[in-house]
């Protein structure tokens, strides 16, 4: 096996925060003998992991978790109190928004200096201006300074510059978060592309989905330690696990305190999966007890024949209070490509349950799939942006779909099909 292109190895970093801050020279004088108290702050513990070559490379935990500090590391922006970082190869870095611009500047002596920086020579990076301005779609504001520059318009200059430099290994931190729509659809066509050249990119998100969209494997970190390294999906449910728990401890502990003085039902604890290929996360405060899939002709099935309609039934039950909650369903085929989704995000907008009550969602759609095995996941969550799972059931079950004569495709539409002969009329003489 090749050497990795990144090696982390024990890595620790520890900040000193100090409790109180001096900001005048009055504070001062008038404390001449005060010594300020610090505390310590343990933002990495014992982090070790390496990252392949061609290897895309995800980093995600919650706020606070390490993922920045890290980054920092690895880029020699930051030295590390124990442990060892190797990086074998050129590197390129986005790290934090407008980092080593001159705001005073514009645009056109931004990208020479910047593009300097990251190891071009003064005539490469004269050269590559126009490019720059290209993908940043910046043209137009070349001569404007940079502090009359939107967010948006920074974050697309920088990334711009960073894919320009011939790098090895690029670093990228929440480079998505502040484009807008078609800029993150370029990004991600840039993220392809850097795939297809076998660069190393290590992308810190919070973007669970370009996790599993982009990265070959993932990186969870909690409170500064490794909590999870392993395939995308497992690593984006165990840290989506993470957050609903923390919310679930929360109301837990509002529960018994209860601020009213009345006893109050504590929170349904978190829901566990019930075999070893199925993931879950949630709240507790409903459950998905289980899925099943009619025919046309409303029988139960474990197979469904391609062209005809069929109907995805879930059966729910509420052990808290729920307020327009959001129910939805999406099947993946053999490949673990997510073929079709669907959701209650409008349909149910009105509707609440009580806790102990029991309901059975419906979903009924023409089936125009390829014959395949399909995996099927279920979610019910929180009124709002449907990212509260209250239950989420990936992969807990699977249907077949079959076909007699099967097209190769990934759905198989209906279509009609006419043709029409040409009719060649001879000039008359």
């Amino acid at each position: 096996m090749s050497s990795p292109t990144i090696l982390v190895d024990g890595v620790h970093k520890e900040f000193r925060i100090p409790e109180e801050q001096v900001h005048t020279l009055k504070e001062r004088v008038l404390h001449p003998v005060r010594r300020p108290s610090h505390h310590q702050f343990q933002a990495l513990r014992d982090v070790s992991f390496d990252v392949g070559r061609g290897e895309f490379f995800g980093i995600v935990g919650r706020n606070g978790s390490g993922k920045s500090t890290l980054l920092k590391c690895m880029a020699g922006i930051y030295g590390v109190d124990q442990g060892r970082i190797f990086v074998d190869g050129r590197v390129s870095t986005f790290i934090e928004l407008g980092v080593g611009f001159n705001v005073d500047l514009p645009a056109r002596d931004n990208i020479l200096i910047n593009a300097t920086m990251l190891g071009l020579s003064p005539r490469e990076s004269r050269s590559r201006i126009d490019a720059v301005l290209d993908f940043a779609e910046l043209h137009d504001f070349v001569d404007l300074k940079l502090k009359n520059y939107s967010s948006g318009m920074l974050v697309r200059l920088a990334f711009s510059v960073m894919i320009q430099v011939d790098a090895d290994i690029l670093l990228i931190d929440e480079v998505l978060a502040v484009g807008d729509a078609a800029f993150q659809q370029k990004c991600f066509d840039e993220f392809a592309r850097l795939r297809r050249e076998n660069r190393t990119v290590v992308l810190v998100t919070h973007d669970m989905g370009s996790v599993e969209r982009f990265c070959d494997r993932a990186m969870l970190l909690e409170r500064g330690r490794v909590a999870e390294i392993g395939e995308p999906q497992p690593v984006s449910m165990h840290y989506l696990q993470l957050n609903f728990s923390r919310d679930a401890r929360d109301a837990e502990e509002a529960a018994a305190n209860g601020g009213d003085g009345e006893p109050r039902a504590a929170a349904a604890p978190a829901l566990r999966g019930r075999n070893a290929e199925e993931l879950r996360a949630g709240d507790g405060s409903a459950e998905i007890v289980s899925g099943w899939f009619m025919n046309a002709e409303g029988e139960q099935v474990e197979s469904l024949d391609a062209g005809l309609r069929c109907t995805f039934c879930m059966h729910v039950r509420f052990h808290a209070d729920a307020e327009a909650p959001l129910f939805g369903f999406t099947l993946r085929n053999g490949a673990d490509e997510r073929v079709v989704s669907a959701s209650t995000h409008k349909e149910l907008a009105g509707e609440s349950f009580k806790a102990g009550e029991e309901i059975i969602v419906y979903f009924g759609f023409e089936n125009v799939l390829a014959p395949d095995r399909y995996g099927v996941s279920a979610v019910v969550a929180k009124s709002g942006s449907g990212a509260a799972w209250m239950d989420n059931r990936e992969r807990f079950r699977s249907i077949v779909i079959s076909a007699g004569d099967p097209s190769g495709a990934m759905v198989d539409l209906p279509f009609h099909m006419e043709l029409q002969r040409q009719v060649t009329v001879e000039a008359t003489p």
